[in-house]
């Protein structure tokens, strides 16, 4: 599934949950790495061109994002973005853990 080492659980394919439904947080939830294997609820609230479906999802944090400064609170894979939004696009959420 992922060819890069993630800063939580390395290479282990374990590190991710069923469904692939995870996300890599910012410095703000990163908490010095306590955030990995956090859950988070994320709902997609605004964006473009009404690109939100309406459901909510739950993510298992599995990284640091890997960009500095990190564009999002919260990156979400590919499975969990188009999980929440109709669209490719950037998108304002609402989560708790």
């Amino acid at each position: 599934m992922n060819n890069e080492a993630t800063r939580c659980g390395g290479y282990s394919e374990d590190q991710f949950p069923p469904g692939e439904l995870f996300a890599a947080v910012s410095d703000g939830l990163w908490d010095n790495g306590a955030s990995c294997g956090r859950k988070y609820r994320v709902r997609c609230i605004s964006g473009p061109k009404r690109p939100c479906k309406v459901r909510s999802i739950i993510v298992q944090v599995v990284d640091l994002c890997s960009h500095d400064p990190c564009p999002a609170t919260l990156q979400l894979s590919n499975k969990a973005f188009t999980a929440i939004s109709k669209i490719d696009a950037k998108v304002n959420v609402e989560y708790a853990q």
